[in-house]
């Protein structure tokens, strides 16, 4: 079992995941304050989950440079990984919350971000795209192997 999350600085979006089936489901975001996440929810979530590893989201410049947010959500991912003693690893997610907006717009949600949230949706998208990478990585190995 794998968990992701999407950092941000008012609620975290988080997504729940299957290696075997590389397939992910969103789950309820974690409020935060100014980026500080409600650490006893992610407690609880650990907890209940028991996941194996973290993905964490690591928001980019279209270029690919780093930007604030970049800096903000490594250092949550480092702190992830030393609190739940887990690996943490992570993930390009250009434009993940761009796709969550447009997937929930097309199943019919409203345009209130605010109150439809797409935070789990867009981890869930972080999670599947490090699915796919873990795949493409597996597959490169086993050529090379050859």
């Amino acid at each position: 079992m794998i968990l992701a999350f999407d950092f941000g600085t008012t609620r975290i979006g988080v997504a729940v995941g299957q290696p075997v089936t590389a397939t992910a489901n969103p789950l309820n975001p974690i409020k935060a304050r100014d980026g500080v996440p409600d650490w006893q929810a992610l407690d609880r979530l650990i907890n209940e989950w028991q996941p194996d590893a973290l993905v964490i989201g690591l928001p980019l410049n279209m270029d690919g440079s780093l930007c604030d947010m970049s800096h903000r959500a490594r250092k949550f991912a480092n702190r992830l990984g030393a609190r739940f003693e887990r690996p943490a690893y992570l993930v390009d997610e250009r434009l993940t919350s761009h796709e969550a907006k447009g997937i929930h717009l097309s199943r019919g949600g409203g345009n209130d971000f605010k109150q439809e949230s797409v935070d789990g949706l867009a981890a869930q998208l972080i999670l599947e795209s490090w699915f796919r990478e873990a795949e493409h990585r597996s597959a490169q190995d086993k050529l090379e192997d050859r």
